[in-house]
């Protein structure tokens, strides 16, 4: 992934943010009540940066192998519910370990 793949990542990241949130200011004048609605607005912008990143983690390594090791390392830790420091360390950990053991195969 090169800088200009992150600012334009960050940037459209950053759009849909103010924008789910703008809207949410502009559409609605009381206090949104309705628990969908709610939960909607606040998950968005996870979602379009998870939808924004997960491809790339398959193909940023050597071994598209060594990608999914990492991210299975990273869902089993994340559903443990570790720091997301330890979870990572431990899917770079992962990765590295894998690139040094794929090519021995």
């Amino acid at each position: 992934m090169t800088l200009k793949d992150m600012l334009i990542g960050c940037l459209i990241m950053a759009a849909v943010t103010y924008v789910t949130k703008a809207i949410s200011l502009l559409l609605f004048r009381k206090e949104i009540k309705n628990t969908f609605v709610q939960s909607f607005l606040y998950y968005i912008p996870y979602s379009v940066l998870a939808v924004m990143v997960f491809p790339d983690i398959f193909f940023s390594t050597a071994s598209i192998w060594s990608g999914i090791i990492g991210t299975a390392v990273a869902l089993i830790l994340s559903f443990f519910r570790r720091s997301l420091l330890v979870v990572s360390l431990a899917s770079i950990a992962a990765v590295y370990l894998a690139e040094l053991i794929i090519p021995l195969l």
